[in-house]
């Protein structure tokens, strides 16, 4: 089969659009480029889909390596035949070609392998063909050195014979099919483990029995780090019995001598070989099932995250709170460029309440601070109270911020080259402000994980789930855009054709040339040449300009385009942006082309509407119930207003201005059926609880979701 055929097959995409996207994918455009900006090619085809073509055209071709490589290897052996190899070229799944392979497969010594050599063989297809009567007389005349009596002689035909059925194919498949719908995994605690203070969390799974095709990825990802931290052990189990009489029914004709032996070595081939090797590989699908929905969950929630609400370019006074070492603070300007720096100590033991209102105060005023911005970490809650108490000149909305990875960044390379004279303390405050003013522009810095949402990340497959995040983090900075003149080199690396090299190049160029004030100066970037130039320039952004255009994500191929519009409504280039009215009579149809369709059309005139408009809403300020400071706050029934901060398949998990946050579990999230978490509440939504369940000593809060 080729390509597009294969990929239509699994995605349903009609086949013009599936084989233009390879056409441009092969092109080296990024899927965000050619979801924007390709759509007649594409037939107007969104990132999802484009992301599906990917995965599958990867499928493929990881495929068609593979069968190259069996191919040679068997031919090599002098065992290829047009036959095999139109079969092995004909296998649309890696598993159906390693079965197909498994005779093949040049093994480490095996019984069956040490059989042949002791000449059994002969024997063994004696049995197989179920014809002999007196089988111990006929093994009798394959006695050797190596084989001292009958016994031997039928035990060594039997390990080859057991070969043969671990390496049919419709054996394996049909013992696969039995596995993948009535396998139970279940799980026994390791007894000197159970009371290990560290398992604990696991003792839900220490004894554990459960239809392993109903098993949600989270327990079962739960369950294998259970596992792997060595407080239990984990085995699959189907019916046994009628596995082997399925096998006995598929190979015993007869009801000789022969049969008795083929029986003995079909219980031999599904306890020592095909047992192991299919419930091993139904874990390994089982755990490849499991890491994709959690990663689809990580993803979600870094979208979330990431498009999170910006409060815009503000003078932020942020404030990285703390006991004993104090609270650092610092100013920053609008553009996150760090002011002024220093530490206050109003909490226990230092006690400085009155000093540290008055440091605020002064420092609200002389850097004319619009927002005050407290990380959630230690001492958040008592030093929120302690700035709401502060009679402010003018009113400063005081906001609370995740502090999740801040630490990471910090002490991060990209830390260091921004803030080389600051020490670890003030690079956390600084990123805890600029979070405030532009979530995207500064999580971006920090590795994906570090970030705290999503289930068991550590648990997944890493290269799968760094693909699948750095795919969210791409497509949510090209949906924004980036401001060229005060992008930080991390922020530019994840634009369309760009990457960290020539992002370290733009940032470089711009610190000795000065702004750029037009979009055709990006070209004199350092090896930024044509192709990169496309890829990117339309998520770009130059405000203040020469051109109205650069500030829009109208990309320069589509200028000309613009100019002849506005010459056609006879009003300069500059007056046609945001001219709504003027935009409402253009006649679309008139400017179609080979190239460039109504999908283009209709993009460049509701850019032109609302050029740069932002997708994301602006910041708003929370409050948590003051009288809550610790889980013994809480009482069944209360209402409180909560944060959402993390999302899984079996709920979400809710701040409610306490260390440890609550679970809503899916089934109180409605009244109804919920079968997408996400349909009902999103990462950072402003909700409202009612405690069900506090368990203070297991430290677990039970949520419902308020309506």
């Amino acid at each position: 089969m080729q390509l597009t055929p294969y990929i239509v097959q699994y995605t349903q995409l009609p086949e013009k659009s599936v084989e233009n996207t390879v056409a441009l994918l092969n092109e080296d455009c990024t899927i965000p480029f050619i979801s924007r900006y390709r759509k007649e090619r594409t037939g107007n085809l969104d990132e999802v889909q484009i992301g599906a073509i990917v995965q599958y055209k990867t499928q493929f071709e990881t495929l068609e390596k593979r069968k190259a490589t069996i191919i040679k290897a068997v031919e090599e052996q002098g065992a290829l035949t047009p036959d095999l190899k139109a079969k092995f070229l004909g296998c649309m799944d890696l598993t159906s070609l390693e079965d197909l392979y498994l005779p093949f497969k040049k093994s480490k010594k095996t019984k069956a392998e040490t059989a042949r050599k002791n000449g059994l063989e002969p024997l063994a297809k004696i049995i197989m063909a179920q014809n002999a009567d007196e089988i111990e007389f006929i093994a009798s005349r394959y006695l050797n050195k190596e084989v001292k009596n009958e016994d031997e002689a039928l035990e060594g035909a039997r390990h080859i014979i057991a070969e043969w059925i671990n390496e049919r194919g419709d054996i394996r498949n049909q013992l696969r099919g039995q596995l993948e719908r009535h396998a139970v995994i279940t799980t026994q605690v390791i007894k000197t483990k159970k009371d290990d203070e560290k398992a604990q969390k696991f003792q839900d799974y220490f004894d554990w029995t459960e239809p392993l095709d109903r098993c949600p990825s989270h327990r079962f990802l739960a369950i294998m780090r259970a596992e792997k931290e060595g407080f239990i052990r984990v085995k699959i189990e189907i019916d046994e019995e009628r596995a082997l009489q399925n096998m006995e029914r598929r190979l015993i004709k007869s009801n000789n001598a022969c049969a008795e032996q083929i029986e003995m070595a079909i219980a031999d081939a599904y306890k020592r070989l095909l047992f192991p090797s299919l419930s091993n590989e139904l874990l390994n699908v089982a755990k490849e099932k499991a890491d994709l929905a959690a990663i689809q969950v990580f993803s979600k929630n870094l979208k979330q995250l990431l498009l999170g609400a910006p409060l815009g370019e503000k003078r932020i006074l942020a404030i990285d709170p703390g006991f004993r070492t104090g609270c650092k603070v610092v100013c920053l300007d609008e553009q996150g460029d760090l002011k002024h720096n220093e530490t206050i100590y109003p909490h226990a033991p230092q006690n400085d309440r009155t000093g540290a209102i008055k440091k605020i105060s002064s420092l609200v005023d002389a850097y004319k601070i619009e927002a005050i911005a407290i990380g959630n970490g230690t001492a958040s809650r008592e030093t929120e109270q302690l700035i709401k108490r502060i009679p402010f000149k003018k009113p400063i909305e005081v906001f609370v911020v995740s502090e999740a990875g801040a630490s990471i960044y910090s002490a991060s390379k990209i830390a260091r080259d921004e803030f080389p004279n600051y020490d670890v303390t003030v690079r956390g405050a600084v990123s805890i402000g600029r979070r405030l003013a532009d979530p995207l522009a500064e999580l971006v810095k920090i590795d994906a994980k570090s970030i705290g949402v999503g289930q068991y990340q550590h648990d997944v497959d890493q290269t799968q789930l760094k693909s699948s995040l750095d795919t969210v983090v791409e497509s949510c900075v090209n949906a924004v855009g980036v401001n060229i003149n005060t992008a930080s080199v991390p922020l530019l690396s994840y634009v369309s054709g760009i990457g960290p090299k020539l992002a370290e190049n733009i940032v470089a160029h711009r610190n000795e040339n000065g702004a750029f004030k037009n979009r055709d100066e990006i070209k004199k970037v350092a090896r930024l040449g044509g192709k990169a130039f496309e890829q990117s320039a339309g998520f770009l952004r130059i405000k203040n300009g020469d051109n109205p255009l650069d500030d829009s994500s109208v990309h320069p191929e589509s200028y000309s385009l613009v100019a002849k519009m506005a010459k056609d409504q006879k009003i300069p280039l500059q007056e046609i942006v945001g001219n709504k009215a003027a935009l409402q009579r253009i006649d679309l149809k008139s400017y179609c082309t080979e190239t460039i369709g109504m999908p283009t059309l209709e993009d460049i005139v509701k850019e032109l509407e609302k050029p740069g408009l932002d997708v994301r809403e602006k910041a708003k300020v929370f409050t948590f119930d003051q009288n809550i400071r610790e889980i013994t706050d809480l009482r069944q029934g209360q209402l409180l207003p909560g944060i959402v901060n993390n999302i899984t398949n079996f709920g979400c998990f809710v701040d409610v201005g306490i260390k440890e946050s609550g679970l809503i579990h899916i089934s109180n999230l409605s009244d109804t059926f919920v079968k997408d978490v996400n349909e009902h509440v999103s990462l950072h939504q402003q909700v409202i609880v009612k405690v069900l369940d506090v368990d203070v000593p297991r430290k677990r809060i039970q949520l419902a979701l308020h309506k």
